[in-house]
């Protein structure tokens, strides 16, 4: 039953994979849809490391950055008449950063938990460093161009239409996905698990925990390689940002609000990371304010992440416990967003006296009105802040209170052998 439960995901998985860009057609939403499945493989070699092996890093860029840098290379070998199909330039990439790794691996993996954290910041800061020294491979400030539409045409392929592209990154994307999966049903993957949780327990059984470490921190670095691969293809150019510290702390960000402790949660947070960059950056200068914001609010009330989220409530679900929370999460919902809406105004006007004064006080909010040098509009803000922030505590109580006594009638359920 569960392996059958298992083959109808990867199904439903390669079915939205393939139908995604027929209902959204335009180029702003393929463009979107290619940086997401590009997004996916890299937060999922990300919680390689951070979910499945407990190794917290600040410096997986440069992994996914240094296969960019190498396939962007290797296409304009291609141009020049290397025999390699563009299709497998993000190979190259995978492979290169598995090299790199391989190196850098060796020293970054002696040491777990926080030094092993500050070790992939120093080499991170190293290697972005060094993307500024030397022009001749990093490409200077303006980085190093291709272009894709290179190589002999298989099947006339020629990946310049952005949907070919799509569809190539489709299926990296459901293989990787496919292969990191495969990799936590295995012996090596469990026992990154047990290193996670025990390592003291696994010294003692026999296990070098550093070699486990070092061969998972390979196999992430292959899969980001991969992504950088990719996006080397998708962006036509490469610079010294994709291996900065700004774009490690990205992947932490948002395999942490995906969920790390679930194999589908950082794809959760990929898709919100493109979102976020591509939409949300679009609609206000403070949208990394609001990302920090999220980010505090996800830490205080729901430190699992979205998926933690929806793996609660399936549970509850599956005891017919969920109708009964349906009117506190509207409830919570609502009063969020107006606490969010008095916030998001006194942001907005901020932003607007530091950013936009020559354009006069007054600007539009929510099809509000706003005078940012008006005292009214700022007490306004602040009421409806703080008016959001008081009833949500109160729905946030109730909630607390029904949770409890939902867990207690679960157990009760579970005691008397009742299934779901």
């Amino acid at each position: 039953m569960m392996k059958s439960g298992r083959v109808i995901v990867w199904g439903l998985f390669a079915v939205l994979l393939l139908v995604m860009p027929l209902l959204f057609t335009s180029s702003l939403a393929q463009t979107m849809l290619s940086q997401m499945g590009i997004a996916i493989i890299v937060c999922l070699s990300y919680n390689m490391l951070l979910g499945q092996g407990g190794m917290l890093s600040f410096g997986h860029a440069v992994y996914s950055g240094m296969g960019s840098f190498l396939a962007i290379h290797t296409l304009n070998l291609v141009t020049n008449g290397l025999p390699l199909p563009v299709s497998l330039v993000p190979v190259v990439g995978g492979l290169s950063s598995m090299l790199v790794a391989v190196v850098l691996g060796w020293v970054t993996t002696k040491k777990a938990a926080t030094p092993f954290a500050m070790i992939t910041m120093g080499i991170g800061e190293l290697v972005w460093a060094m993307s500024l020294m030397f022009p001749e491979f990093f490409g200077g400030e303006g980085g190093v161009s291709g272009n894709r539409v290179a190589g002999a045409k298989i099947l006339g392929i020629t990946y310049g239409p952005q949907i070919q592209l799509y569809y190539l990154i489709a299926v990296y994307t459901f293989v990787c996905t496919a292969l990191m999966y495969a990799f936590t049903r295995t012996p090596l993957g469990r026992m990154l698990n047990a290193v996670r949780d025990n390592p003291e327990r696994v010294e003692f059984v026999g296990y070098d925990t550093q070699k486990v470490r070092y061969i998972a921190f390979i196999l992430a670095a292959f899969f980001a390689g991969i992504s950088g691969g990719l996006a080397a293809l998708n962006f036509e150019i490469v610079t010294s940002e994709v291996v900065s510290g700004y774009r490690s702390g990205a992947y932490l960000l948002f395999t942490f609000l995906g969920g790390a402790t679930f194999f589908f949660g950082p794809i959760i947070g990929a898709v919100l990371m493109v979102l976020a960059f591509v939409l949300l950056s679009e609609f206000t200068k403070a949208w990394l304010l609001y990302l920090g914001l999220i980010f505090l609010f996800m830490v205080m009330f729901a430190p699992g992440g979205v998926a933690s989220l929806i793996m609660m409530n399936l549970r509850v679900a599956s005891f017919g416990h969920l109708r009964k929370l349906l009117p506190t999460y509207l409830g919570l919902a609502l009063t969020a967003l107006v606490a969010l809406a008095g916030a998001a105004a006194m942001i907005e006007m901020i932003y607007h006296l530091q950013l936009n004064a020559a354009l006069g006080p007054e600007l539009t909010f929510m099809s509000v009105a706003l005078d940012s040098k008006s005292f009214a509009s700022w007490i306004g803000a602040m009421v409806v802040m703080l008016v959001g922030l008081g009833m949500f505590e109160l729905c946030r109580r109730k909630f607390a209170g029904q949770w409890s006594q939902i867990q207690e009638n679960i157990e009760t359920a579970l005691q008397r052998g009742e299934s779901a």
